[in-house]
């Protein structure tokens, strides 16, 4: 019997691609799990995704020498913001 290992919902430094699913991350997984997370501190949640984001704009501009990567503000930050 050959079992699977399940990688969890992380980013995969320097592409920023989810290990487990292979999509950008943060995948649907990642962001329920993150919402769940933080689900009594959003403004935690906020200040741990610009940390995360900026540290993804870096290395995918060192990757695609130095070109800026696409809307990065939508994709870490977007999606988290509170619906007031």
């Amino acid at each position: 019997m050959v079992s699977r290992r399940i990688l969890p919902h992380l980013p995969s430094r320097p592409t920023w691609r989810c290990q487990s699913c292979g999509i950008a991350w943060p995948c649907s997984a990642a962001k329920l799990r993150l919402l769940a997370e933080y689900r009594e501190n959003r403004t935690a949640l906020m200040v741990h995704l610009a940390t995360l984001k900026a540290e993804a704009a870096e290395q995918l501009a060192e990757l695609d020498r130095g070109t800026p990567w696409g809307d990065l503000d939508r994709r870490f930050l977007h999606w988290a913001t509170p619906v007031l």
